[in-house]
This record gives structure tokens, sequence and C-alpha cells, in this order.
């Protein structure tokens, strides 16, 4: 197939100018996290605080903001959600360390050690590396209405099926 025949093509697509872009001063792509965000109990003995999170590059039509923290490593066959913040302003773009039970907009919902808030890092003992996703999640509605103790599932599913876009910044903990 010759160039000739496929530039046509070419003009026919739009590709976006930039991507949704998630960074922290806590915790780095494929690293692992410091102690302070592990777990407070389950035997662990961490700080259990929320990292700092920023993000930019958000796409049009944004209304709020969402974000999660997935464990897809734990041994449960469906993972374990750490953290989910829903209803977060359309103007933030950053959440600072220990922001979890702190927020001044937005709500946090149950995640899979039976509260809402944030969880932190708690694989079981001789389990291994487990890899933490940390996910923003852009919205094209101000709030989704969600109850507090919806179940983690459902809000995976309304993100993945309203997200205009999203970035994942992936961490790792061991268990000491």
């Amino acid at each position: 197939m010759s160039l000739k025949f496929i530039a046509p093509l070419l003009t026919c697509l739009t590709f976006p100018a930039h991507a949704l872009e998630l960074t922290s001063t806590d915790i780095t792509e494929g690293q692992p996290m410091p102690r302070a965000m592990e777990f407070s109990g389950f035997g662990c003995s961490g700080d259990n605080l929320s990292p700092q999170l920023s993000w930019s590059d958000v796409p049009a039509g944004t209304r709020s903001f969402a974000i999660t923290a997935y464990d897809p490593d734990a041994p449960t066959g469906s993972g374990w959600w750490h953290w989910i913040a829903l209803d977060l302003p359309a103007e933030l773009r950053a959440l600072p360390q220990g922001a979890s039970g702190k927020l001044t907009a937005g709500v946090e919902t149950r995640i899979d050690y039976g509260f809402a808030g944030f969880g932190g890092a708690c694989p079981p003992p001789g389990h291994g590396m487990h890899r933490y996703q940390f996910t923003v999640w852009a919205l094209p509605e101000a709030e989704l209405k969600l109850p507090v103790d919806v179940s983690p599932a459902i809000v995976g599913y309304t993100l993945r099926s309203k997200a205009l876009g999203s970035a994942t910044l992936t961490a790792t903990y061991t268990r000491k």
C-alpha cells in the first residue's frame, strides 16, 4: 500500500493534543511506596496517609474528578479497593498528603476495608510485591450522586463507563 493512498485517510483522524497526567511528590511510577502509606490495622502498622497527587492536561468538558486506589494483586479474585473519592470539583488540580478524611469538597465512599476513606497498603505476609494503581478520572458530571456505602465494583463500573479520560500512577509495596 502506498503512502499516496494512506495520506488522505490520515487527514480524517483527530488526535488529542494532550492526555490527562497524574504525578505525585510521594509516590513514583513502579517504585515502592513509603511506609507512611501502609495501613494501620490488619497486622500492618503504617501511618495510613493518602499520598500527595497532582493532575494536569484535563480533557475539555470535565465537570468533576474522582480518585481511586486499587490493588489488582490482592488474593481476592477481584482485587482490593484502597481509596475512592468522588465528585471532586473541576477546578481542583491536587490533593496534599493525608487529604483523606479532610476533603472540603467531594465525597469518599466505602472501600474494601469496610469504611469510607483511604486504607493504605497491607498485602498479606509473604505474598510478595503488590501494585497500587492510583487513578484520577475526569468526568462530565459535577456529581455522580452515588451513595457513600456503594460497592467499590459499582464505582469502578460507573467511572469506566463515564470517564472523559483517566491517568494512572502505579506504585508498589511489599510487606516486611
